[in-house]
């Protein structure tokens, strides 16, 4: 891992803001907890950049997508950002879609049902 200290915020900024930047995930809040971190992928860079309202901002690469993950589950745990195991890390979206089409379902079997009775 290599770490640089970055003096200003835009500078942070224009790299996350950059079109080749794939921002992975944000942890941390500036207005409670006063440091952030933003996970990006620039092509083959895997970036930290740390924002804060109190310290050095710094810019932070690794060397590959393993140390990468064990950096952003770190920050997670110093965040107190529960994390999922994989078993239960769930799509509550999918979940509720999945509810409505058997709902859908059963009110078509009512129908088809409802008519054999006649």
């Amino acid at each position: 891992m290599e770490e640089m200290e970055i003096t200003s915020w835009q500078t942070l900024d224009a790299i996350k803001k950059s079109k080749s930047a794939e921002i992975v995930e944000s942890v941390g809040n500036l207005q409670t907890d006063h440091n952030m971190s933003v996970f990006c992928v620039i092509e083959d860079d895997y970036l930290e950049l740390c924002y804060s309202d109190s310290a050095a901002n710094t810019l932070r690469r690794f060397d590959d997508r393993d140390e990468f993950d064990e950096a952003l589950e770190e920050r997670k745990e110093d965040a107190g950002e529960s994390h999922f195991e994989e078993d239960e890390d769930r799509d509550y979206d999918e979940d509720k879609e999945d509810e409505e089409e058997e709902e859908e379902g059963e009110a078509a079997t009512e129908l088809e049902d409802e008519s054999e009775a006649y």
